[in-house]
């Protein structure tokens, strides 16, 4: 993931799982991957910049890994929404499903996808699932 956010213009504002966010309700959240729109990025002082950036990212992806419960990471892409992500992805390798959050949709599931697009979050953004999968 990190190599395919890496090749778009938008890698600058490009966080990983070592990246940490203060949302707006106060949790600490660290997704596996995030991005934040650029006019966002540089609104924020040095400092803030340096600690667990106090905003919730535009756009979020979760991978389940084998020991993670389903349950608290859709409750997390929950919290993300409510707090300001316009997109988020759960990637759940085991089942090769994909939940698609959107503010104010009911959540999409995908089964088995070949790709997934940034959509209007971030326009000409794919990321091809075969290397996950």
């Amino acid at each position: 993931m990190a190599r395919s956010l890496g090749r778009t213009r938008w890698h600058r504002n490009f966080f990983d799982s070592s990246g940490g966010f203060k949302l707006p309700n106060g949790a600490d959240r660290s997704p596996d991957a995030a991005w934040l729109k650029r006019e966002r990025w540089e609104s924020l002082t040095p400092e803030q910049k340096q600690r667990f950036v106090p905003l919730c990212p535009d756009f979020v992806i979760e991978l389940r890994s084998p020991s993670d419960e389903l349950k608290p990471l859709r409750k997390k892409m929950q919290e993300y929404q409510e707090n300001g992500a316009q997109l988020g992805w759960l990637i759940d390798r085991q089942t090769r499903t994909v939940e698609i959050y959107r503010p104010g949709q009911a959540v999409e599931v995908l089964e088995n996808p070949e790709s997934l697009s940034g959509e209007a979050v971030l326009p000409e953004f794919v990321l091809e699932l075969a290397s996950i999968w």
